[in-house]
C-alpha cells in the first residue's frame, strides 16, 4: 500500500491542525494504521495508532487529551492535533502495520510525511 500524508503548516501555540493520510487502496481490517514525528536531530517517535478492525486507539502520553487519531473512510486515516505546542513542531509520517506496536520497525509501510511546525 501507498500513502500520501497532508495537512501540515504553520499554526501558533494553542492552535490546532488536522492531518490526513489517503492510502492507495482499501485498509485492511487486519491493518494497524499509525502516526509517528520526527524532530530535527531526534529519533523517529511513535504518536498515535489505531487498529482499523476495532477502532481502539492508543497515543503517546504526551499527545493524550490533545491529539485524536481516528478513521475518517475506508482508505482514509486522520490525526486531529488541538492546543499544539512548540514541542510537537517534527515532521508527521503516517505508516502501516498488522501489528499493535508503537515501535517504527512493526510497520512497513510510510507515507513521505509532511512538517508541522508551531511557533511560540
Amino acid at each position: 500500500v501507498q500513502l500520501q500524508a497532508s495537512g501540515g503548516g504553520l499554526v501558533q501555540a494553542g492552535g490546532s491542525l488536522r492531518l490526513s493520510c489517503a492510502a492507495s487502496r482499501r485498509i485492511y481490517s487486519s491493518t494497524v494504521m499509525a502516526w509517528f514525528r520526527q524532530a530535527p536531530g531526534k529519533e523517529r517517535e511513535f504518536v498515535s495508532r489505531i487498529r482499523w478492525s476495532t477502532g481502539r486507539t492508543e497515543s503517546e502520553d504526551s499527545v493524550k487529551g490533545r491529539f485524536t487519531i481516528s478513521k475518517d473512510s475506508f482508505d482514509t486515516v486522520s490525526l486531529q492535533m488541538n492546543d499544539l505546542k512548540p514541542e510537537d513542531t517534527a515532521v508527521y509520517y503516517c505508516a502501516a502495520g498488522s501489528q499493535w506496536s508503537g515501535n517504527r520497525r512493526d510497520y512497513n509501510a510510510w507515507g513521505h510525511g509532511t512538517q508541522v511546525t508551531v511557533s511560540s
